[in-house]
């Protein structure tokens, strides 16, 4: 999908090779394995593609603490999009160079309006910076092994910048969650679900796409550059501004209805065999 420009032809990219400049990855359910690693034949695609010549940006719903180990230990010294588009980094230089917080008045009138709906939710939140923690409630589970810092008094939640506020329900499903919290909250903050159980409150307009047009224009590069590989509904605005969007076979069916194509699985190398074609 493209909103500006046209889409990069084939033979017009880096090195009149692999068509595309810009490659963007999301992380969980996409670039990791379901055992949180990135295969050899993935490592290798993309080694291959970024050796002629195009760039490699991991777009990631989770914030900057949660993700600096796996670009530590993929060797990834470029740009990353991390808290759904709040966070611009440089893992080469361990910086954060843009950063977007939510506003904390407006997320607890959210809230409230959630709430009135639904009743008591669980609640998590993301706080802002390099090593901001993430404050998990009573009730929210928190999947893997992901560090997390407990809270029982709400206002320690909002005692500091936030970028996102995660919530969980006792009984409604994560769809079902995430379309009352639009139509409850949608015009103070903007809801997306990145994944099982993660439904997040984030800043009124941000998204994955917003962090990925901020890093790639440090790049100097565009829309009309960028191949965009996901799994979920976070990352439809990502597909939307990206010249092509690629589905894992594991995505959310919300993200396939809008993909140009569906790969295999994130377990099957789905990045690798595209990437592998594209080069051929």
């Amino acid at each position: 999908m493209t909103d500006t420009g046209t889409a990069t032809v084939p033979g017009t990219g880096p090195a009149g090779g692999f068509p595309y400049r810009l490659i963007a990855t999301d992380l969980d359910g996409t670039l990791l394995r379901g055992d949180d690693t990135i295969s050899q034949r993935t490592r290798d695609a993309l080694a291959a593609a970024t050796a002629a010549g195009a760039a490699h940006i991991v777009v990631t719903g989770r914030a900057v603490p949660w993700t600096r180990h796996i670009l530590d230990d993929l060797g990834y010294d470029g740009l990353a999009v991390c808290g759904q588009g709040a966070q611009v980094y440089h893992a080469g230089e361990h910086r954060l160079l843009t950063s977007v917080t939510l506003d904390r008045q407006l997320a607890g009138v959210a809230l409230a309006k959630i709430e009135a709906e639904t009743g008591p939710l669980y609640l998590a939140a993301s706080r802002d910076g390099l090593d901001g923690d993430v404050l998990v409630g009573p009730g929210y589970e928190v999947g893997g092994d992901l560090p997390a810092l407990p809270f029982t008094d709400a206002s320690d939640l909002w005692s500091a910048p936030l970028n996102k506020i995660y919530i969980q329900h006792p009984t409604l499903s994560d769809d079902e969650l995430a379309e009352v919290a639009r139509h409850a909250a949608g015009g103070f903050v903007t809801v997306t679900m990145a994944g099982a159980g993660v439904v997040e409150l984030l800043p009124l307009g941000l998204s994955k796409a917003t962090g990925l047009s901020l890093a790639a224009r440090r790049l100097g590069l565009r829309s009309a550059d960028t191949i965009a590989f996901g799994d979920m509904p976070n990352d439809v605005p990502m597909f939307g501004w990206a010249a092509r969007g690629v589905a894992m076979a594991n995505a959310h069916e919300e993200l396939k209805a809008v993909a140009d194509e569906v790969t295999s699985s994130n377990d099957e190398d789905g990045i690798a065999v595209v990437l592998e074609r594209l080069s051929a």
